[in-house]
């Protein structure tokens, strides 16, 4: 089990407990239908199913007392959603002598966490939530089927914060409704919310989610490989959307990258002259 190894951002303050580590499931499947995403493809659509929370912690305690294993990731699409599950999961497992010595990631949406539950989640060991916060215009968000508010994301993410829980958040380039401006929304909300980490990605038609029957509908481009649809193969294949290309998206996302994680000037600014340079190739 020691081979296996968490990913660094999960261990920052202390890289050494990167390992041993593991990963588990609590759910399978997600109740939601985000246009880009395609984990319900392996599911009847809606399905949500749900392990025994008894279960589920005598995992976590075997991985503990066998392996010696306190790093692990929740790898549920969706683990902060049913009220009961979570909390059934969090106070048997709070209750247990070593949760103080966990660190755990799982995903959330902003909508599905409720302030009340947040020392209930750090108690159980769980120091890190993904957001999936995907844009920083309501109007890109709601052809997403991601209808959230942004003053309600903001306020979210300070709870998660002050419950002693960092916040990973992801963020999306290219979704149909995006534009230049748009995607700079996306970046300044990210910036302003300058969460633990983040997560910048473009916009990708995976097959199997709402996105790639629309791209095929509309006659939109796709990879012609597999590696297409990597987020960082060299022939990596984003979405276009109305007044942007591919290379567009691409080199947006590119220079956000570079500029949130530089934050510095003399970085940002020449990657944003250049990203605003024409294409000569």
């Amino acid at each position: 089990m020691d081979r296996y190894v968490a990913h660094n951002w999960q261990c920052l303050d202390d890289l050494a407990s990167r390992k041993p580590y593991a990963s588990i499931y609590t759910t399978l499947g997600c109740p939601f239908q985000c246009s880009f995403c395609c984990i319900n493809a392996p599911f009847a659509t809606n399905r949500y199913r749900m392990r025994s929370p008894a279960k589920v912690v005598a995992e976590i305690e075997h991985l503990y007392a066998t392996y010696g294993i306190k790093t692990l990731k929740i790898i549920d699409e969706m683990f902060v959603l049913n009220d009961r599950h979570v909390r059934a999961i969090c106070e048997q497992l709070g209750a247990k002598p070593f949760a103080s010595e966990l660190n755990i990631w799982a995903y959330a949406r902003v909508d599905t966490v409720k302030a009340g539950m947040l020392p209930m989640l750090r108690k159980a060991g769980i120091r890190w939530l993904a957001l999936g916060i995907e844009s920083g215009s309501a109007h890109v968000r709601d052809g997403a089927q991601k209808t959230l508010d942004e003053a309600d994301i903001v306020s979210v993410v300070r709870e998660i914060q002050q419950a002693g829980i960092n916040v990973m958040g992801n963020f999306i380039f290219g979704l149909p409704d995006d534009d230049r401006a748009s995607m700079q929304k996306t970046f300044d909300l990210a910036a302003t919310l300058n969460c633990e980490f983040a997560n910048f990605y473009s916009a990708m038609a995976y097959p199997g989610s709402p996105l790639y029957d629309q791209a095929l509908h509309q006659g939109w481009p796709l990879p012609t490989s597999w590696s297409g649809f990597s987020q960082h193969s060299h022939d990596c294949t984003p979405l276009p959307t109305t007044t942007l290309t591919s290379a567009d998206v691409l080199r947006f996302r590119d220079w956000a990258h570079a500029a949130y994680f530089a934050d510095r000037p003399d970085i940002a600014a020449p990657l944003q002259r250049k990203m605003l340079e024409p294409l000569t190739v």
